[in-house]
């Protein structure tokens, strides 16, 4: 009886310190993801943190949260009764299986740190890179996040970023506005310019370089003219539209008929 007794009570007190250690360690987790919010409020107010550029403000934020989840997890698993040094020497024995499957987080932590030290482009700017294309709204630890125009969301291993070919749109405070018409042959040179140039009469428009008109392609359905003027980045996309209407409405005055519309034919009977 005695025995039983003694039995039931070492039972009660281990279940009475393991619901401690489950209570603790709940606490602690509880306690992490306050952390985690206030340290992104603090980072978010702070006025020293918000001079930064923004692709460090996001790879910092990102950062900061692994690491104190990290610390949190660590802690927890301590807590739970398990050493963390037999813990340490497990990781480490299974360093060679656990790098070979973090090879591609590991190459796309070493993009983002890339990313922030050569600013290849940041937060705001249009890229268009492996296939993707939109403005970055994100750039975290292993990823950068892009909005398309169309309001979708990509996201783009850093690691693929800093092995292909960037394209930044926004990097330039100018950019050059290509406008592109073919029309039949025998059609008067001259009055293509001059259509083209008149259309071109826009105050956002800038005087230099200056506006020109070049043929640039010659096929078995026409010449191909374009009109090229240079804007700042900002205005390129209006500018473009309101210019290529213009081009169109005076062209259909003087009564010319591109022949762009035949040209896309013949490429589709091909």
């Amino acid at each position: 009886m005695v025995f039983l007794e003694k039995m039931l009570g070492s039972l009660l007190s281990g279940l009475l310190n393991i619901g401690k250690e489950i209570l603790f360690a709940g606490l602690v987790f509880v306690a992490g993801i306050v952390v985690v919010r206030l340290a992104g409020k603090f980072m978010q107010k702070n006025k020293g943190f918000k001079k930064l550029d923004l692709s460090v403000q996001s790879f910092t934020r990102s950062l900061v949260k692994i690491v104190i989840w990290t610390l949190v997890i660590v802690s927890v698993v301590a807590i739970l009764g398990v050493p963390v040094s037999s813990l340490i020497a497990a990781i480490s024995a299974a360093g060679l299986a656990i790098g070979l499957a973090l090879q591609g987080a590991l190459s796309n932590l070493a993009g983002g740190l890339m990313i922030l030290i050569f600013k290849p482009f940041g937060v705001g700017d249009y890229i268009s890179a492996t296939g993707a294309e939109g403005t970055v709204s994100d750039i975290t630890v292993f990823y950068t996040k892009l909005i398309t125009v169309d309001n979708k969301r990509i996201t783009v291993p850093n690691g693929s970023l800093m092995n292909a070919n960037v394209v930044n749109y926004s990097s330039e405070a100018t950019r050059r506005v290509d406008i592109p018409v073919t029309v039949a042959y025998g059609t008067d040179a001259g009055t293509v310019r001059e259509i083209m140039l008149a259309a071109a009469a826009d105050q956002r428009v800038l005087a230099e370089p200056e506006a020109v008109v070049v043929q640039t392609n010659a096929t078995e359905c026409g010449r191909e003219f374009t009109l090229r003027v240079w804007c700042s980045g900002a205005d390129y996309w209006d500018l473009k539209f309101d210019v290529t209407d213009r081009v169109f409405a005076g062209f259909a005055e003087k009564g010319i008929q591109p022949a762009t519309a035949r040209i896309s034919v013949v490429s589709e009977n091909r």
